[in-house]
């Protein structure tokens, strides 16, 4: 098997406690056995918040949490769907003809669009049906990218029951678009991750061409991730799609600024490109041609040179739409700034010098700032534990993933790990019940971990 694909490997089920629980509660839910299982893991994005989607490179690594799924194909065209979570009903559909509902982010949803992404990518009409069992250890709506996990799997589980082989490059862009079915549109980092992590590195994850680059941590530091146990699903609000938005109309405020071809532009990204120059001079572009009051939808216009109708039709999406006013200057601040906090980080990482981790630290706290007061994608929940985990000893913490709620990541000292955990437990979780009934899988170190699978039995 090629390097590039998604490893198969070999497994005693009966010595892994997890493989065996779910092989045993497969039998009993589908009366059968298994015939081979897939993971794909979640991902803590240490910095590069929310510039995926618009072309920039961000540094994730995966965690060892993931989805793990329990597959037996079959005869007939029905795929059926269960999950070991109770909270999360069976669901079974044909195989032929598959229909994702944008409106409600339901879990099968996510299984449905990296089944539908390989099906559309091989022009395929008939699908074998399937039995699926779904076991996630990825705390829902955190930022740890649960439902990007289950999309990567539940495609690398339609390309092994198809007995087709893909790229690990190719099954992440497959992923990324396809998670497009449930109306989120984000920019492929989370699919990215899954299947190109290795153990034991970050990576810096560029975009067209996808590449994943190795970013060698700091010894001596350790990543903690911390749940506000505040729920934010991307799918189910409009923050998310909104911020895309803004994005794209600040790109194309800036390129016709610049007296650049505005109309096909979409990421802020190809406004630097075009005009050939650095991050720093993009900032100094915004300051000079975009304005800190938001812009009504008329201003735009008036900017663009366009109706109403056409801003309506044919740049906005559906379901941005209805939005009154837009931050221009604020997002492609925060966009720009990030950016370049990527590539300052990868250079420390690189450089390696005795106050790395201090260095790192200051870029993670810079990013919190931009996310909370550029981006506002923050929240009193996330602000407050960034603080905490900041007074107990953390050299940098910021919100991580999406926003709005789930986890934060801190850069630790090796030394002060056992003290940092106890305190951010006392400060943060001890005395409110429901974060403590959370806790067990809301506070932990991580160290980068492998990506995508499928193991089949001995």
């Amino acid at each position: 098997m090629a390097a590039e694909d998604p490893a198969t490997r070999r497994v005693q089920v009966a010595e892994h406690p997890r493989l065996l629980k779910l092989k045993e509660m497969f039998n009993s839910k589908f009366g059968s056995t298994p015939k081979f299982y897939v993971r794909a893991p979640g991902r803590v994005n240490i910095i590069g918040e929310h510039i995926d989607y618009c072309g920039y490179s961000v540094i994730p690594m995966a965690v060892e949490q993931d989805m793990l799924i329990a597959v037996e194909p079959v005869k007939t065209h029905t795929l059926q769907l269960a999950n070991t979570d109770p909270l999360y009903p069976d669901f079974s559909t044909t195989a032929n003809n598959i229909c994702i509902d944008k409106t409600k982010p339901l879990w099968h949803n996510y299984f449905l669009c990296g089944f539908k992404g390989i099906q559309e990518h091989f022009g395929l009409s008939k699908l074998p049906g399937m039995n699926c069992l779904v076991d996630g250890n990825i705390p829902p709506s955190s930022g740890l990218s649960s439902s990007s996990a289950l999309v990567c799997c539940a495609g690398l589980v339609t390309l092994t029951v198809l007995g087709l082989r893909l790229s690990k490059v190719e099954l992440a862009e497959i992923c990324a678009k396809s998670e497009r079915y449930i109306g989120t549109e984000g920019g492929g980092m989370d699919q990215s991750i899954s299947f190109l992590a290795e153990e034991g590195t970050a990576k810096l994850i560029e975009f067209s061409p996808l590449r994943a680059t190795n970013v060698k941590l700091p010894s001596g530091a350790v990543f903690v991730i911390a749940n506000s146990c505040v729920e934010m699903n991307k799918a189910a609000t409009s923050h998310f799609n909104v911020r895309v938005m803004e994005c794209r109309l600040a790109a194309k405020v800036l390129a016709k600024h610049k007296g650049l071809q505005w109309d096909n532009v979409l990421r802020l990204e190809e406004v630097q490109s075009k005009l050939g120059i650095s991050l720093e001079e993009m900032l100094l572009v915004t300051e000079d041609a975009l304005h800190p009051e938001p812009y009504s939808r008329e201003e735009i216009c008036r900017c663009l040179g366009i109706s109403l109708e056409k801003l309506r039709t044919q740049i906005l999406t559906p379901n941005t739409q209805d939005e009154l006013t837009f931050k221009l200057y604020q997002r492609a601040k925060h966009v720009y700034s990030e950016a370049a906090r990527v590539l300052q980080f990868k250079q420390v990482c690189e450089d390696a010098p005795d106050n790395a981790v201090q260095l790192l630290g200051e870029l993670m706290n810079q990013s919190h700032r931009s996310c909370r007061d550029m981006y506002e994608c923050s929240c009193p929940e996330l602000d407050q534990l960034v603080d905490i985990c900041r007074k107990f000893g953390a050299k940098g913490s910021r919100l991580t993933g999406a926003g709005w709620g789930g986890c934060t990541v801190s850069l630790v000292p090796a030394d002060m790990l056992s003290s940092f955990l106890a305190s951010v437990h006392e400060a943060y979780y001890q005395g409110n019940t429901s974060r403590l009934a959370q806790e067990k899988h809301s506070l932990f170190a991580t160290k980068p971990g492998g990506g995508a699978l499928v193991f089949r039995e001995v």
